[in-house]
């Protein structure tokens, strides 16, 4: 659980300091259209908040924190692949994305985080 609680919180401050690059590019750079950066780096903030309190969630063992957590690991996948499609440099920050994604989702489902979060098996 504190694994998958730190990774989740790692992420959210990568998307953090994303969303603020962008944000003060889109105020100080000469961005094609400084309306739409600005507007992405708030959109890039906001949608940190999810991981952030996932990471929160699953850190205090929370029984809620499981789904958005596991959300936060499968939008993460779609975006691993476009970096590493793109190739570049991109192709180590999108391995390192999906890495991060399958860990989380490999540590989530496991037994025992399921017990630490009171998640049994469903009576039938």
């Amino acid at each position: 659980m504190t694994a998958a609680a730190v990774l989740a919180a790692v992420e959210a401050a990568v998307l953090v300091g994303m969303g603020v690059y962008v944000l003060v590019m889109g105020v100080t750079g000469d961005p094609e259209s400084p309306r739409q950066a600005e507007m992405l780096g708030v959109t890039v903030l906001a949608l940190a908040a999810l991981p952030l309190a996932a990471a929160r969630g699953l850190w205090l063992r929370r029984r809620w924190s499981r789904g958005p957590a596991m959300i936060t690991q499968l939008m993460a996948l779609p975006v691993a692949w476009t970096l590493v499609s793109n190739g570049g440099g991109l192709i180590a920050v999108g391995v390192a994305t999906a890495v991060a994604a399958f860990a989380v989702l490999a540590l989530l489902i496991n037994p025992t985080a399921t017990e630490a979060l009171g998640i049994g098996p469903r009576d039938a």
